[in-house]
């Protein structure tokens, strides 16, 4: 949190999220297992942990350790660019993990986890050693092998903890922090979510094509450039295989093979519009064609014409406004009901709507989204603002 000083960052420990014991489990609180998972009031944890994440304060409770109880006090913790949540058995909560952008877990040794609990447990929740030590043999240890020990194999990193500090893995993390806080929103909350980096040409494209006084030789000129740009950062997700070539100069070079089996398919009719640099990118490939009607409040797949083996490739999905979502969800139920996985689809736009990125990369979080950008919002006639018009009429029509 100190390597963090200039992001604000809140720090969450799952011991304050204790449930209420019954009466009966009061009576006997001495065999009690605080270690267990059951323990918690993960109702709560998680709904604090949602609250933070849309940016709302939220009030932690506050638990009394001498009592056995949860106070009648708690404290109020506003949003943060970072949440912080630790606890030893944070990993071994799957909704707790699937919350998590990072799950880090710390290996310590057992005789350094025993004298922190130690130190920790009589001067600060009044107990003394030889209870300290009877709930660790009876509880802490058996708890630690049965739900701990094992969590760590859902660790992103595993970070060996001795007697000192270990700074490479703190500078490690930082770093990954600081990278995603630069990140735009939407990409820190959907991790299948992607933006092209941004550059004066990009932007410059993207001027001409949303102005409304570009004529149609223009519009189609620079939308194909911006077409060409997004399906050529869109083939860099794909799979490649390892390849070594002899150059005209008779040595070895190692690169790597483009992905087969690969496809297109285009959300007409505006989708139709990034064929061409579809093609131009990959030589003979095969495109398949899905047309959605659009009611107000719902969508209909009237026409659809697909490859054969189209459950056997890759599919880049091609729709260069993405809205509210709705057209786009449906296209891509359509290829998941024909044998498309969900990580062998590539939806490409040119620019995005955050109510359409929320409802694609919710609904299909194996779905990987590419766009050059972002718009603000979709306004109550379901228009793209500031969008760019109706990308279809501008490019197909005179």
């Amino acid at each position: 949190m100190q390597r963090l000083h200039d992001s604000c960052v809140v720090m969450l420990s799952q011991d304050s999220f204790y449930r209420n014991l019954t009466d009966e489990e009061r009576q006997n609180v001495q065999n009690f297992n605080f270690d267990h998972p059951n323990a918690f009031d993960v109702p709560l944890l998680l709904k604090t942990l949602q609250d933070l994440r849309e940016g709302r304060s939220v009030e932690v409770p506050i638990y009394d350790f001498s009592k056995h109880a949860r106070s009648s006090e708690s404290h109020t913790t506003g949003p943060a660019d970072v949440i912080v949540i630790e606890g030893i058995l944070v990993l071994a909560m799957q909704e707790v993990r699937d919350m998590c952008s990072m799950k880090v877990f710390v290996d310590t040794d057992d005789d350094l986890r025993l004298a922190r609990r130690i130190q920790r447990d009589v001067a600060h929740r009044g107990r003394d050693v030889a209870g300290v030590l009877k709930q660790y043999t009876e509880h802490v240890k058996p708890m630690f092998d049965m739900y701990v020990a094992p969590s760590r194999r859902h660790a992103d990193v595993i970070i060996p903890w001795g007697k000192g500090n270990n700074l490479v893995a703190i500078d490690l993390i930082v770093e990954h922090i600081r990278t995603k806080l630069q990140q735009p929103d939407l990409c820190r909350i959907f991790p299948n979510f992607q933006i092209i980096p941004s550059n004066f040409q990009i932007q410059g494209m993207h001027t001409i094509i949303r102005d409304r006084d570009t004529s149609k030789e223009d519009f189609v000129f620079y939308a194909d450039r911006l077409n060409r740009l997004v399906v050529e950062a869109g083939l860099g997700f794909l799979p490649f295989t390892e390849r070594t070539v002899t150059t005209p100069t008779g040595a070895a070079y190692t690169g790597v093979a483009f992905a087969r089996k690969l496809c297109g398919v285009s959300i007409i009719r505006s989708g139709e519009a990034m064929e061409a640099a579809l093609r131009a990118c990959c030589k003979g490939i095969k495109l398949g064609k899905i047309l959605v009607h659009r009611h107000r409040d719902s969508s209909e797949v009237i026409y659809e014409k697909l490859p054969s083996d189209i459950a056997d490739r890759h599919v880049m999905l091609l729709d260069p406004l993405l809205t509210t979502g709705a057209t786009a969800v449906k296209a891509i139920q359509i290829l998941k009901d024909r044998g498309v996985s969900e990580d062998r689809i590539l939806f490409l736009t040119i620019i995005a709507a955050p109510e359409g990125v929320h409802r694609v990369c919710s609904t299909f979080p194996g779905v990987k989204l590419l766009t050059s950008e972002v718009d603000d919002y979709v306004d109550k006639d379901y228009i793209l603002v500031p969008g760019a018009g109706n990308y279809g009429d501008r490019y197909f029509c005179a």
